[in-house]
């Protein structure tokens, strides 16, 4: 039996503009929303009702949590939805008569939008977390949790509160949000340095995965590769991701989601149309962004693309579906007079890979679940419950590594970015040296101090270095880290005068209201692992 460990990464970077009656980047979730979570919870649905067994594992993000279950940012996704099933009715009118060639594609887009409108309100009351809980409660999904903010924990191991930190808050969050400990820890980025399993060893985390190089390149040879679980020297076991396998879907270069009759990402309306026709549908001031509808084929590295056709990418998500699972079979078979027992494969993506980035992607997901169903010989299984068969683990220092390109730190500390990294260090030993200065306060101190933990770990977010690596977002993301950082030092100064700015602490604690169970006394020396 080839059993594999699906794991999907849920996450954004926690953006909430209030003041702001519309704000660009808080589409990103709103996005996702709609053309991820939805879809890939009724994906789920639907197969758990037609009693096609499968066992996913899901990492949820605190951020993301706290921003699917915030009143101001639903009720935004409400004129999300509003606006594009307009927009929708716009389309299918203008491709019957000007682009007869995507009638049928608008037609599905308005039909999506419906159904999001229906499950949105009808089925989850606006907090979609219900519908992932919901299938965890069938043995359908195993939620779990990551790092508070999503920081690369390697680039902060040198700081034992932040790590500590980021752990500690992780739990907690998932705890508010699911009433249950979470079994299991999303490293961000699999992005891992030796002893970082000891934090989550203090919080009863039983395992988490990791790249592949982490065991090729530990001090002592790996007996079963990245097909078994190891187990750390103090016992949390971690899972090495197949890289071979994740690369069928995950390489840009020859993936599944290269493929010519897929949809292209890029090629949207919300660029193609004129101004006086999508105006009302970007943001002001005539700043075009994407819009969901696209009607193109990727067709290849040129500016010229065909017409989108769902039949062509339908009958190609059979073949890669029936390819992917050829693949495991294949590899199963090599395997069997290699390993001494069936190889687990753990095969990790980000979850926004499939229907957003990923138009095709949740109906390969699907056909995949399907296939391996019937297979007979290929098995879906979380590694919570691998864990729970109880078989030796080989003891194993990982070593220090990451999925980035070059395997280790380069993506989140180059070039344009390392600069974060000396301002949100010190930032952290100034939250240190407060929260050792002033112990259990209570009342405004106590709100101040809570409101400096809060901007320092939003500074440490992975994503924000990965924004300006990738030049996408630049101007935003340094303007994140510094406004971060500019609050910690409003907090730090008075401090040190032994003073409250009540009035600052009121707005930025409506501005940020993420971690509404924040204790900055986490960061107190004796709170980490150092002690």
């Amino acid at each position: 039996m080839n059993r594999i460990g699906l794991l999907l990464n849920a996450h954004l970077p926690y953006i909430r503009h209030p003041e702001y009656p519309r704000f660009l980047e808080e589409d990103w979730l709103f996005e996702a929303i709609s053309e991820t979570y939805l879809p890939m919870l009724r994906t789920f649905k639907r197969l758990r009702e037609e009693s096609v067994p499968f066992s996913i594992t899901v990492s949820l993000s605190p951020t993301l949590c706290t921003m699917l279950s915030d009143p101001i940012l639903q009720g935004r996704f409400t004129d999300y939805l509003k606006l594009h099933r307009e927009l929708a009715e716009k389309e299918v009118a203008r491709c019957a008569s000007e682009q007869p060639q995507s009638s049928e594609l608008a037609a599905r887009y308005l039909k999506r939008i419906d159904l999001n409108i229906r499950d949105y309100f009808e089925t989850y009351e606006c907090n979609i977390l219900s519908g992932f809980a919901d299938l965890e409660d069938t043995g359908h999904l195993e939620l779990i949790t990551t790092a508070a903010t999503h920081a690369f924990l390697p680039n902060y191991s040198e700081y034992p509160e932040a790590i500590n930190a980021q752990v500690q808050l992780a739990v907690q969050s998932h705890i508010n949000h699911f009433k249950k400990r979470p079994k299991g820890f999303w490293i961000p980025e699999c992005g891992y340095f030796p002893g970082l399993e000891d934090y989550l060893l203090r919080e009863e985390i039983g395992y988490f995965q990791l790249a592949a190089q982490a065991l090729m390149l530990a001090n002592e040879p790996v007996a079963r590769g990245n097909y078994a679980p190891i187990a750390c020297p103090n016992g949390v076991h971690a899972f090495a991701r197949d890289f071979n396998l994740t690369s069928l879907v995950w390489s840009n270069v020859e993936g599944y989601p290269t493929d010519p009759d897929y949809r292209e990402f890029y090629r949207d309306i919300g660029y193609d149309l004129p101004l006086e026709y999508i105006g009302k549908y970007i943001h002001e001031p005539e700043v075009r962004v994407f819009t969901g509808f696209k009607y193109h084929a990727i067709t290849g590295k040129t500016d010229s693309k065909r017409y989108y056709c769902p039949d062509r990418a339908a009958r190609k998500v059979g073949m890669h579906a029936a390819n992917f699972l050829y693949n495991v079979q294949k590899k199963g078979e090599m395997l069997s007079n290699i390993l001494d027992r069936e190889p687990y494969y753990t095969i990790t993506f980000d979850a926004e890979l499939f229907g957003h980035w990923w138009f095709e992607g949740i109906d390969w997901l699907e056909e995949v679940i399907r296939r391996i169903a019937a297979s007979g010989n290929v098995l879906l299984q979380t590694p919570g419950t691998y864990l729970r068969q109880d078989l030796d683990s080989q003891i194993l220092q990982p070593a220090l590594s990451s999925w980035g390109e070059g395997g280790y730190a380069n993506v989140w500390a180059d070039g344009d970015n390392v600069w974060i990294y000396r301002h949100v260090h010190k930032a952290l030993e100034r939250m240190t040296e407060l929260a050792n200065r002033f112990p259990g306060q209570n009342s405004l101190k106590q709100r101040f101090l809570n409101q400096a933990a809060r901007e320092v770990l939003l500074a440490m977010a992975s994503d924000w270095p990965f924004i300006i690596h990738s030049g996408t977002s630049v101007n935003y993301a340094e303007q994140r880290v510094r406004d971060h950082l500019a609050n910690f030092n409003v907090v730090y100064e008075n401090m040190c005068k032994n003073a409250v700015n009540t009035e600052w602490l009121i707005k930025a604690e409506k501005r940020n209201i993420v971690f509404s169970d924040m204790d900055y006394n986490m960061f107190r020396t004796d709170q980490s692992l150092q002690s």
